[in-house]
């Protein structure tokens, strides 16, 4: 017997399942990976309602100086990501930014630096289930221009560039971060692929900024140092400005 759909579920299935319809959600969504970011920036969003709760992981929507925003804990990894993406692209949102962590691929970064992206270099295992290995993921540039518009005005270090999104996270081998730096990759995660490639398919505009929490080359890392939970707070920070700059464009 044939399935009797093309695909088991899709992300207005969850979203039916879910009862979210079309509008619930803000103009604006931010997609943090833990539960303790999405709580920083709950306190940052005016009246956050939840719009539902799924896999352990929950949406909520608020104003922000009274623009619809919500926000979401997107998980970790590509796949949970993934799910998030879709959820948010068949929901109508138009705007999506994620606000993670990274390691730096150069030198100079220091913990608690920015990290903008312009474009992915996909090493996640979600992607090649949605598009070929010549398809380039890109940010949107509008919202990259308010991010960093946003990172001027609040004068944080920040650096602007490809990122290399990874699923094994203890195999970042010497000669793997040296083929990708070779690739013009200055930092590394493990969600931007997902969610950019998959807004760029349904023709949602989306960006990611990013905290450095270590340093690949140097071997430094600051998942406990204090200047990278200043560097999330300000990440947050930046993320909201941006999307007020570009509410007003």
């Amino acid at each position: 017997m044939p399935m009797k759909k093309d695909i088991h579920l899709t992300g207005a299935d969850l979203i039916n399942m879910c009862q979210v319809r079309v509008g619930d959600l803000g103009k604006y969504a931010l997609v943090p990976g833990p539960l303790e970011r999405l709580k920083a920036i709950l306190r940052k969003i005016e009246n956050p309602i939840k719009n539902f709760s799924f896999f352990e992981y929950s949406m909520y929507t608020g104003t922000y100086e009274g623009i619809k925003v919500s926000a979401g804990n997107g998980g970790r990894y590509s796949a949970d990501n993934a799910i998030c993406a879709e959820m948010l692209c068949a929901a109508g949102v138009p705007n999506i930014i994620r606000t993670g962590t990274c390691g730096a691929l150069e030198e100079k970064m220091q913990v608690g630096d920015m990290i903008i992206t312009t474009d992915v270099i996909r090493g996640d295992g979600v992607t090649p289930y949605y598009v070929k290995d010549d398809f380039k993921t890109k940010a949107d540039s509008d919202i990259v221009k308010a991010l960093i518009e946003a990172a001027k005005l609040f004068k944080v270090t920040y650096h602007v560039g490809t990122i290399w999104t990874t699923d094994a996270f203890l195999r970042e081998t010497r000669e793997l971060v040296e083929e990708i730096k070779g690739k013009g990759g200055i930092a590394v995660d493990m969600v931007t692929s997902a969610i950019l490639t998959i807004a760029q398919l349904n023709k949602v505009r989306a960006g990611s900024i990013m905290v450095v929490s270590d340093n690949l080359m140097t071997g430094e890392m600051g998942f406990v140092n204090p200047k990278y939970y200043d560097g999330e707070t300000k990440m947050i920070d930046v993320a909201m400005q941006a999307i007020k700059i570009l509410e007003g464009r």
